[in-house]
């Protein structure tokens, strides 16, 4: 009814303003298109219509919404680094769990094998309603390998293999050993392990020594000449020092109740059947008692 309207008429009662409108109304108007920006969300919900308490058949389900995020991320040419299931109880409540795999993947079968793991090991309390899938996005793993170099090992089978272990020790107990920033004595920490992808510049060839770490340390009895070690008994057999490095002092913690303060050593020596002894041994000085915490090989 608009573009049936004459335009001079139109224009006289209400400008140029009528002259657009009229000229959409017939699909004359000259623009440009404008391409819409859709959010990208990897988010999946489903409804259940009665609750579910049996994990294989939440299988289903899950399968059919993971398939759904992966063709939404493979059709932005990225991969699920991280999968938040949630879970709305018949109780009321809800459950929230995070499976984040060494390397961001794309494989349904590896996530669903996570996600079971995961699941297994804490059940929900209550039969399930609703399931919310949540991923975050990650880049894609590609490893460009040489000619001859041999075949890398799935990451997959690493991540299955730590849930299943998890599942067995504890979460806290796997992962990859992080030392803490201090000088107090085995101080570490257990992260989640992740694959670096950072180039390894290849170091010119040196010597090392191995060190073995004694776990619990030796107690010695220990002689003393001069303020250093003149020899030992570890054993059962009486070893001579034929040259001592150090000490090292270490210490921390006067503010905290576990106080604590080392006096190192390294030393080599003798023993009574003709063989050389490659050791650290430490001098606790707070109780004043000599240990042996590790050889060198």
């Amino acid at each position: 009814m608009l573009a049936a309207l004459p335009e001079k008429e139109l224009i006289s009662r209400m400008g140029q303003d009528g002259k657009r409108i009229r000229q959409l109304a017939s699909g004359n108007l000259p623009h440009l298109f404008q391409p819409v920006d859709v959010p990208f969300v990897l988010e999946e919900r489903t409804e259940l219509d009665f609750p579910l308490e049996d994990l294989e058949s939440l299988l289903f389900g899950l399968s059919v919404m993971l398939e759904q995020l992966i063709l939404r991320a493979t059709a932005r040419i990225v991969a699920l680094a991280s999968v938040t299931t949630t879970l709305h109880l018949e109780d009321g409540g809800s459950q929230s769990r995070t499976v984040r795999p060494a390397q961001p993947t794309n494989d349904k079968q590896l996530w669903l094998k996570l996600l079971y793991l995961d699941l297994e090991a804490h059940p929900p309390n209550a039969g399930i309603l609703t399931v919310l899938l949540q991923a975050e996005p990650g880049r894609t793993s590609k490893a460009q390998l040489g000619l001859f170099s041999p075949q890398l090992p799935e990451a997959g089978r690493l991540d299955v293999t730590l849930a299943r272990i998890a599942a067995l020790v504890g979460e806290g107990n796997v992962g990859q050993v992080v030392l803490e920033d201090t000088h107090a004595p085995e101080a570490f920490h257990v992260e989640l392990f992740r694959v670096s992808v950072a180039t390894v510049e290849l170091a010119p060839e040196r010597v090392h020594a191995c060190i073995r770490q004694l776990r619990p340390p030796h107690p010695l009895s220990v002689l003393l000449e001069a303020g250093r070690p003149r020899s030992f008994f570890f054993r059962n057999q009486r070893c001579l020092v034929e040259r001592a490095y150090g000490p090292w002092l270490k210490g921390g913690y006067w503010w905290h109740e576990e106080i604590w303060g080392q006096e190192q050593w390294d030393l080599i020596a003798n023993t009574q059947r003709g063989e050389r002894l490659f050791c650290c041994v430490v001098r606790d000085a707070m109780q004043n008692a000599w240990q042996m915490v590790a050889l060198y090989d």
